[in-house]
């Protein structure tokens, strides 16, 4: 059944972005990363959508296609998962209009009214879409998409997804879901201790500071990925920066160089990646794969994926690099950071006509 237009624009609603690719006769023409603080409201989703018909208005013309994937179901704005894909479901389609389908895993594509009776597959399937596109394209290999709040480590084998986990919880069991990224994450959360003036000092259990700080400090993070405020809702540059990380150690950063800041930095860096390493080769060994597989990068992260696969002996390759649709860098680096949306742009069927 033929298509009623090569225009179509995949979503990834999470619960502190919303990502979006277009897709114009199969080619990736433009991808985008909004902030969206969902737990606050639809609201939020609501200014986020409009941002995007400003920018695509062709995209609610007469036969454009919409398909969706969605995270944002788990955020405390719904009472539960159930209830989260429902109003999200219905929210969408009043906002993206009859031809949205929902990305369901196995159980297909379903559309919005049908939403509640495929609640479970729905559910924070956006990691799936991901690797179902991946694994016909790079042979045996494990995608390593890490983003602003959440690791995915997938494993895919004879160009099919091997991932033990199905569900968040699951895959939490599993260690192919990782609740560690590169942006929103507390530096609380990657250890109690740290190396500080030739001391093991211990770390404040508060939000005083993020991952952020962190690849802000080491130059890796994209200002373009760097979306959400600050812990302390403060400025970005290096002084508050450094402010914010001698925080988490009792002190100011003028009680020390910002050399030393840097090297406290570099402290937490080794601290993420080898909590990531760690989950990574408990994947790799379940999945029978070779221990020098490939590793697959995505997401604004994907500067440490390349940096595991260096530690590891690893050979490497972005997402971006597999669709070989980017025309230029820049779409290149947001196709990585956006990759769920890019996948079900790109996996999702003809529409009826």
């Amino acid at each position: 059944m033929p298509e009623r237009s090569g225009s179509r624009i995949g979503w990834d609603i999470g619960g502190a972005h919303v990502k979006a690719c277009r897709v114009e006769d199969g080619v990736p023409v433009d991808v985008v990363q909004w902030p969206c603080a969902l737990w606050e409201g639809l609201d939020r989703l609501d200014a986020v959508l409009d941002r995007a018909r400003d920018r695509w208005p062709q995209g609610w013309a007469i036969g454009t296609t919409h398909v969706a994937t969605m995270t944002g179901e788990m955020v405390d704005l719904f009472p539960d998962r159930e209830q989260g894909v429902r109003r999200l479901a219905a929210h969408l389609a009043e906002r993206l209009g009859p031809t949205l389908r929902l990305y369901a895993g196995d159980a297909g594509w379903i559309a919005p009214q049908a939403a509640g009776a495929h609640w479970r597959a729905i559910a924070s399937a956006n990691w799936r879409a991901t690797a179902s596109w991946l694994a016909p394209r790079c042979g045996d290999a494990v995608l390593v998409d890490i983003g602003s709040t959440t690791t995915d480590l997938i494993p895919m084998r004879d160009g099919r997804v091997v991932a033990r986990g199905r569900n968040d919880a699951e895959r939490l069991a599993s260690g192919e879901l990782v609740y560690q990224g590169v942006v929103r994450t507390p530096l609380c959360a990657l250890g109690p201790r740290v190396p500080f003036g030739g001391d093991e000092v211990n770390v404040m259990n508060e939000w005083f500071a993020t991952t952020a700080d962190v690849y802000r400090l080491t130059g890796e993070l994209d200002a373009a990925h760097d979306q959400h405020p600050a812990a302390d809702r403060g400025a970005k540059d290096a002084a508050a920066t450094r402010q914010r990380l001698a925080r988490m150690v009792g002190r100011d950063a003028a009680d020390a160089p910002a050399s030393q800041w840097l090297e406290l930095a570099h402290v937490w860096r080794s601290r993420q990646l080898a909590e990531i390493g760690g989950q990574l080769e408990r994947v790799v060994a379940h999945a029978g794969l070779d221990a020098r597989c490939t590793l697959v990068g995505a997401g604004c992260g994907a500067f440490l994926a390349a940096a595991l696969a260096a530690r590891t002996g690893r050979p490497y390759r972005r997402l971006a690099e597999v669709t070989a649709a980017a025309r230029n860098d820049t779409l290149a680096r947001w196709i990585d950071v956006a990759a769920p949306a890019v996948a079900v742009a790109l996996l999702a069927p003809p529409v009826e006509g």
